[in-house]
């Protein structure tokens, strides 16, 4: 008995090593992938005002065709993960080949799409006569490369189930100083415009796809896994996916509603609405570095037969949530004078801006459990569960912030409906937990 307490505490420090190891090179990757679209932002910006106006309309429609399909890297991660808690490491690595041989499927299939309506998927966002024309040129080129961003996705989670997060960290930086030097020296070098930056971001992501698909094809040849596409494989991934997509779907759903409902509040409170949610964006990184160790963990433990060991990484998962949220909460106030003055100088949208910025600091730390849970619950590949926890959030949530404009509510009352999405969410994944009915132990979920 007396024995407890120590061998809690060293539980606890190892827990503790592994999520470092897993979290803070995952962080990394993270923010470097919105430096691609920064980066173009930057060298289009210039060209000229339509053009910088054009981009930042392909790349809103090149950002949702990508993340949706984000179920790529977090199915294949909690799959692979129980694998390689099993011991099978080959069929680890088979598993993740068949959700890279998905990627190159959906990356076609959204190219068949994209190519003969990009006049008409940009017409849906009203842009410009004078802007239509470059994000039409920019939207074609670069979905030519949707493929390979795809294979990232599918192969990062190949990797993270590896319980290797440094490799995608490498990579993910390497593709960004790849794509600044091809931005440069295409479009002003060359001479070819946003064409040009199109066609930067394009061999920067064929690049990075390259170089994930030598490590995986090196891996899967080392422990004997087959190359070749397995169609049944394939359909397994797909169907793994589904809830995933219908999770993302709905919390894209969210994240439209509350941006829509900032709009019909005015200007003032768009402008702020904006600038708190870039914030909220970059604290999810950090909360979401967290929860992809969540996955890569809790899939080997669960792998491996130890449903124990899942149940106490849970525990100090959450731990670390709690106290990652109170950090960030607690940074967003201390850091708000030096913050605000970055995004404007009006006063009226300061005003504006700064009640619903210390709404988003006290929501961390629930934030923080949430990514937490819907990290533990993915590396279990409790898709179903999340899918359907996110409707119901969606279907609490809606409402509510529909009737922000008709009461009189300002930008404030909008931030705290999504205080209340976070806390119904929060209860959604925390009574799933409690239940202990993810706890599905194997090398295969049943």
């Amino acid at each position: 008995m007396t024995l407890a307490p120590a061998t809690e505490r060293k539980t606890a420090r190892r827990h503790d090593r592994e999520i470092v190891a897993l979290a803070l090179p995952a962080f990394g990757a993270l923010v470097a992938e919105p430096l691609f679209v920064m980066v173009d932002s930057a060298v289009v910006g210039h060209l000229g005002t339509p053009q910088l106006a054009g981009l930042g309309v392909a790349a809103a429609l090149l950002t949702t065709a990508v993340n949706i399909f984000v179920f790529l890297a977090y199915a294949t991660t909690a799959a692979v993960a129980r694998r390689v808690g099993a011991g099978d490491l080959a069929g680890a690595l088979r598993q993740g080949l068949d959700g890279i041989w998905l990627a190159l499927l959906l990356g076609g299939a959204v190219i068949a799409v994209t190519l003969p309506t990009a006049p008409e998927l940009v017409g849906l966002f009203g842009a410009s006569g004078t802007a239509t024309p470059h994000a039409v040129t920019y939207l074609r080129i670069s979905s030519l490369g949707i493929p390979a961003m795809l294979v990232v996705l599918a192969a990062t989670g190949v990797l993270r189930g590896l319980q290797d997060t440094r490799t995608p960290l490498y990579v993910a930086i390497g593709g960004f100083m790849a794509n600044a030097a091809l931005n440069a020296a295409l479009v002003y070098g060359a001479g070819l415009g946003i064409a040009g930056s199109a066609w930067g971001t394009v061999i920067a992501q064929c690049a990075m796809a390259a170089v994930y698909l030598t490590v995986v094809v090196r891996g899967a040849r080392r422990n004997g896994a087959t190359l070749r596409p397995d169609l049944a494989g394939i359909r397994a991934c797909a169907h793994a996916g589904v809830p995933l997509l219908v999770r993302t779907l709905a919390l894209r759903a969210v994240m439209v509603i509350v941006t829509a409902m900032a709009a019909r509040l005015g200007d003032d409170e768009v402008a702020a609405h904006q600038v708190v949610l870039s914030l909220w964006n970059l604290l999810a990184f950090a909360l979401d570095a967290i929860a992809i160790a969540g996955q890569a963990i809790i899939g080997r433990y669960l792998g491996a037969g130890d449903a124990e060991g899942a149940r106490a990484a849970c525990r100090r998962m959450v731990q670390w949530g709690v106290a990652s949220g109170v950090v960030l909460g607690l940074l967003v106030i201390a850091a708000r004078p030096l913050f605000i003055p970055l995004f404007t100088s009006d006063p009226a949208v300061r005003d504006t801006l700064l009640p619903a910025l210390l709404v988003t600091a006290v929501i961390q730390p629930v934030s923080g459990v949430v990514f937490v849970l819907d990290g533990v619950l993915m590396g279990a590949g409790d898709g179903a569960y999340l899918a359907g926890a996110m409707i119901v959030t969606l279907a609490v949530f809606a409402p509510v912030a529909l009737l922000v404009p008709s009461l009189g509510g300002g930008l404030t009352a909008l931030w705290w409906t999504m205080a209340l999405m976070m806390t119904v969410r929060l209860v959604t994944l925390w009574l799933r937990t409690r239940s202990g009915r993810w706890i599905v132990t194997g090398a295969v979920r049943g």
